[in-house]
């Protein structure tokens, strides 16, 4: 009889380390997952950086000859880049993708006060091309930010926020818009 109930405990025992090893096994793969699937997205954010940065560059030169009065704007677009391809963390990379966005904001608000320009296919096309990417671009950083608040979320929930700390999941940054990226930006002559 109590070799009877030995086994039972025994296998108990066994059963329950079954179950928090998996369970643990199963946490930790979750975790891994989720932190890859930011790196990801972080790269597709990344993606449309490049994009917009690819096609910056033809939109300065259909238009440079157009408004020179106008060369502080694609110096700040050219300083910016320059900016970006010099970043080594995704801060600084935000940083600098937030200061494009602001000169070409100040770039489109005068090609709109200039209706001439919109008549020339290459600059409307490309305009086109650049709203576009924008939108790509927020897109990718709404999908990433949503990314990270289900991570955050799951490495501060109980149970998962000891296998979090065991293993060194740590809370990942959102991606903010620069300072003064809520001004609406001011086109003066």
């Amino acid at each position: 009889m109590k070799n009877r109930w030995l086994l039972i405990g025994i296998g108990i025992v066994v059963l329950l380390i079954i179950i928090v090893g998996a369970t643990l096994w199963g946490t930790y793969n979750s975790l891994v997952t989720k932190s890859q699937n930011i790196d990801a997205q972080w790269a597709q954010v990344e993606t449309q950086y490049q994009r917009r940065f690819d096609l910056i560059p033809n939109l300065v030169n259909a238009v440079k000859g157009i408004m020179t009065q106008e060369q502080t704007v694609f110096a700040q677009i050219a300083e910016a880049r320059s900016k970006y391809a010099g970043a080594r963390t995704t801060d600084e990379k935000a940083a600098a993708g937030g200061e494009v966005e602001a000169a070409l904001g100040r770039l489109l608000v005068i090609m709109e006060n200039y209706p001439q320009l919109r008549s020339i296919e290459a600059v409307t096309q490309l305009m086109d091309e650049l709203a576009g990417t924008e939108n790509r671009i927020s897109v990718e950083r709404q999908r990433y930010n949503n990314l990270v608040r289900d991570y955050n979320t799951t490495i501060k929930q109980f149970p998962t926020n000891l296998m979090a700390g065991l293993f060194n999941f740590n809370e990942r940054e959102y991606f903010e818009s620069v300072t003064g990226a809520d001004t609406v930006p001011k086109v003066e002559f």
